[in-house]
């Protein structure tokens, strides 16, 4: 059992998501400017995390089925995001507030150790994608993507991936066809 699921199943068994949410594909979680601090599970569905600047829109992050997800910068700094969070499909999410979230990680070593290996890991994905980003071509992120995330060309359409590669559609079509 990966550090997600036994989070999430000490959550469960002690009660502690505040509510439950079902977003429409399409439908904004978060928009630019609004202060969000909670921390979402993903029962179902899949979500994108993204910026736009004046001319296009830039996938920063997914999240699907079995993960968590939240706007991070509001969620440690509690101030207002420029980051969107998006449904990309039907999804069902539940909800807990930074506050009781805090208070259950705090309330035991076991539940500290849990959520730094989870951070840890975020940590050093995004330091990979970082990386990649900066000094690998397009066929070599696509392949580290394949690789390390099979399912996400299951879950998400590719002018999302593409966005998240850095890349254009016609590009990764191109790449996956080669």
């Amino acid at each position: 059992m990966n550090p997600i699921e036994k989070l999430v199943e000490e959550i469960e068994s002690q009660n502690l998501w505040e509510k439950e949410l079902n977003l429409t594909r399409k439908e904004y979680l978060k928009v630019q400017g609004s202060i969000d601090t909670n921390l979402y599970f993903i029962v179902k569905g899949s979500l994108r995390i993204f910026i736009i600047d004046e001319f296009e829109e830039h996938t920063i992050r997914f999240g699907y089925k079995n993960n968590l997800i939240a706007a991070l910068d509001s969620y440690i700094k509690n101030e207002p995001s420029d980051l969107y969070i998006q449904a990309i499909k039907k999804t069902e999410l539940k909800v807990i507030s930074k506050n009781s979230f805090n208070n259950f990680i705090w309330s035991s070593k076991k539940y500290i150790k849990m959520w730094l290996e989870i951070v840890n890991e975020l940590v050093y994905q995004q330091m990979e994608r970082e990386r990649d980003i900066l000094t690998k071509s397009p066929v070599e992120r696509y392949k580290r993507v394949l690789g390390r995330s099979p399912h996400l060309f299951q879950e998400i359409p590719n002018k999302y991936i593409a966005s998240y590669l850095r890349m254009q559609p016609e590009t990764l079509s191109r790449i996956k066809k080669s």
